[in-house]
């Protein structure tokens, strides 16, 4: 069968490839880039395992080939994640809030549908960082799961919410801190400037 050129951009890096036309996305992620994080369960679009990003939306990548998304931009599980140490090999990296919410509320147990859970969460949070819990039930319903009954899948994207509302709120505090005191910076080189070129254009009393 003739395969087709794809070129697109996968957890910020990019990628060209050839590809046979049925080939799934899924498959392409899994068995050409080694993105394994990516689940694939029941191939026709029921289950969410293998939820990723393409260009911004959430996609069952079981349902989309991957000559569909050429010249796209695709984030899977493994690029919520942000680097360790620069420099250091080994060095853990940086789990985001949602991930880090599933952990600490226990939200996961085999762990098999737990990468399409964390993109659909964080998609929701990237549309609204506050959703109420009606909404989330409604954003996860495109996702099953065998193991948890949901509840602590729930409390996980709430916590994951505030964490994520209050780094921002203490971001902007930063921004709005350095902002004033620049301002307040600012004014006092101008007065300063101000008073020296007075002086040095004021002429002496004692002068005829």
């Amino acid at each position: 069968m003739k395969k087709h050129p794809i070129r697109l951009t996968v957890n910020g890096e990019a990628y060209e490839g050839e590809v046979e036309p049925r080939t799934l996305l899924v498959h392409f992620l899994r068995e050409q880039l080694g993105l394994t994080g990516t689940h694939v369960g029941c191939v026709v679009g029921e289950c969410g395992a293998c939820s990723v990003l393409v260009d911004g939306a959430l996609v069952k990548s079981c349902l989309m080939l991957a000559v569909q998304a050429d010249g796209c931009a695709v984030t899977t599980i493994e690029g919520l994640s942000t680097a360790g140490t620069p420099g250091i090999p080994g060095t853990l990296r940086t789990l985001p809030p949602v991930q880090q919410a599933f952990i600490d509320r226990f939200a996961l147990q085999c762990g098999f549908c737990t990468p399409g859970f964390v993109m659909a969460a964080h998609a929701l949070l990237a549309r609204n960082p506050d959703p109420t819990e009606e909404q989330i039930r409604q954003e996860l319903s495109s996702n099953l799961c065998m193991c948890t009954g949901y509840v602590q899948i729930v409390e996980a994207v709430k916590e994951a919410a505030a964490r994520m509302r209050g780094s921002q709120e203490h971001r902007q505090g930063h921004e709005d801190e350095v902002a004033t005191k620049n301002r307040k910076n600012t004014k006092g080189l101008s007065t300063k400037t101000h008073q020296g070129h007075t002086l040095t254009n004021q002429r002496p009393t004692n002068m005829a």
